[in-house]
């Protein structure tokens, strides 16, 4: 079967406009957030407690901020991409508070309706990381920062994701207990655990999916500017 051309730009702003969303689905759907966003909107609950105007997407291009820094910190080198990274976050973070105010009109009013919106979070997010994992443009920090550890020590991106998401849940919980106290779990339950232990084979199956039907080629000679 003839594999059809899927530019790996596209597959960046794809990625952006589906993870948005999914960040919105999941926050609708009231079980826990992702263990990759649940630390900024734990982030976001707090500060908009005492400013207003830290929305969901502010914490998020703050939060991933600081991951790029770390990032840098573990592999050991600084590139231009990792600015354009922190770029992406701004983008998303923008994206996200606009896709949050679209469907704060549906309805969550009963538990099925919110396993559906828990569901529809849980594959758009893990299909937006295998959108950002066949583009060259840098990805959100999230995502950099697995391909960067991967790389930098040759270890399987798959299990990079999955230690990372895990130690999320755990950053997540800790970052609970010290803004709400000891004990009580904010953005943090039954479906941040769930999404820790399906997230790395999701993705997986969503990029072997992809790779199956289609080739990535770039469509503009930029990538240069973003190594």
């Amino acid at each position: 079967m003839k594999k059809r051309t899927f530019y790996t730009e596209l597959s960046y702003v794809l990625g952006l406009i589906i993870m948005a969303f999914s960040a919105a689905f999941t926050e609708k759907a009231g079980f826990g957030m992702s263990m990759v966003v649940a630390p900024a909107y734990i982030l976001h609950l707090k500060v908009s407690e005492f400013l207003p105007w830290f929305t969901f997407g502010v914490a998020e291009y703050v939060f991933q901020g600081l991951l790029i820094v770390l990032t840098a910190v573990i592999v050991r080198r600084f590139r231009i991409s990792y600015l354009f990274s922190f770029v992406t976050a701004v983008l998303y973070g923008t994206l996200l508070d606009c896709a949050m105010a679209l469907i704060a009109p549906i309805p969550d009013s009963t538990f099925v309706i919110r396993l559906v919106w828990y569901t529809v979070g849980i594959l758009l997010c893990t299909f937006s990381v295998s959108l950002f994992f066949h583009t060259y443009i840098s990805p959100e920090a999230y995502e950099l920062i697995v391909k960067e550890i991967s790389s930098r020590f040759n270890l399987n991106i798959n299990k990079v994701k999955t230690v990372y998401d895990f130690s999320s849940v755990i950053l997540g919980i800790a970052m609970s207990f010290a803004f709400f106290g000891f004990g009580v779990f904010r953005g943090i339950a039954a479906g941040t655990v769930f999404c820790a232990f399906v997230n790395g084979f999701l993705i997986s199956r969503f990029s072997k999916l992809l790779e199956k039907f289609f080739d990535f080629k770039n469509k503009f000679s930029i990538q240069k500017y973003f190594e």
